[in-house]
């Protein structure tokens, strides 16, 4: 075990395409999906403990100390039960990452928790057993074990990736909305005929392949109506359509909702083009960025 500091970010994801393929008998959803993450990052530190005891410090007092709603203990939990490891950590969690914004950040926290133990108790698990670990945590926790391009399947947890992304950048608007139990509520307003199978995250894939060109045309969220419906119920004094509204009133007419919402996001290939429209989102009352995509673990994420 090494007595060094780990320190680990976490990045944000957006969902270039998110297909919904069908309810699983499992209760799950078939989705097909391509993700990107993108620089936005949680930061994660994580040093010994003397005893065996797991403790998450962070500025946010519901995502510390919190087992059931903390996926960064969990995680911990899980490793350190599977391996039956003797040793402890404490692990501080700095956010970033707007929390239950459709961006996955309690996810990518989850995945930066199974790398920095992996580390900090010198485990060396094969990727095998840390995707197993990860699939146990949530549907998105092992795409963030890698990041950068990738496919998903499944209910998320089958990763293929792909050839990484690495121009254009990304308009990030986060709407201060909060719905409980935001995933399932998304995914119960789900209607039949928003079922699709998979045609347009296919055809992203086979362009990132073959080198071409992302464009807006090709970004797709069949869970974004129900974001919508399900948004719009709030009595929030604003509603996700607002938010939308107010990004095409700014110039920002091919905004998509990311994940199950509420964060919306635009692509542009050109740097100067996408400051111009954040600085208009962010003159009408909405919280935004301009980030380039991240590349994955293996591409030099660290």
């Amino acid at each position: 075990m090494t007595l060094d500091p780990i320190v680990v970010r976490a990045p944000a994801k957006i969902n270039l395409t998110l297909e919904i393929l069908g309810r699983r008998k499992d209760g799950y959803h078939e989705i097909a999906s391509v993700m990107q993450t993108v620089d936005l990052c949680d930061t994660l530190t994580f040093a010994p403990r003397a005893d065996c005891q797991i403790r998450v410090e962070c500025r946010d007092p519901a995502l510390a100390e919190n087992p059931a709603g903390n996926l960064v203990w969990r995680a911990a939990r899980l490793l350190q039960q599977a391996r039956q490891v003797d040793a402890g950590a404490t692990i501080r969690l700095d956010k970033a990452i707007p929390t239950a914004a459709g961006l996955g950040g309690g996810s990518s926290d989850a995945a930066a928790t199974l790398r920095g133990l992996d580390r900090l108790w010198a485990l060396d698990l094969q990727a095998a057993e840390l995707h197993n670990l990860a699939a146990l945590l949530g549907s998105d926790v092992p795409f963030f074990l890698r990041g950068g391009t990738a496919l998903a399947e499944g209910r998320g947890e089958r990763i293929t990736p792909l050839r990484p992304l690495t121009d254009g950048w990304f308009v990030l608007i986060t709407p201060p909305l909060a719905l409980p139990d935001k995933t399932r509520t998304v995914y119960s307003l789900l209607r039949p005929y928003e079922y699709s199978d998979g045609t347009l995250t296919r055809r992203l894939v086979d362009l990132l392949a073959a080198g071409g060109t992302l464009t807006a045309t090709l970004l797709y969220n069949g869970l974004e109506d129900a974001a919508f419906r399900a948004f719009d119920t709030l009595d929030a004094g604003s509603t996700l359509h607002d938010a939308l509204q107010s990004v095409i009133a700014a110039g920002g007419e091919f905004a998509r909702v990311t994940g199950a919402g509420p964060s919306l996001f635009l692509y542009s290939p050109d740097r100067a083009a996408a400051a111009t429209l954040a600085a208009a989102v962010t003159a009408a009352g909405l919280p935004a960025w301009v980030l380039p995509p991240l590349p994955g673990a293996t591409d030099g994420l660290s």
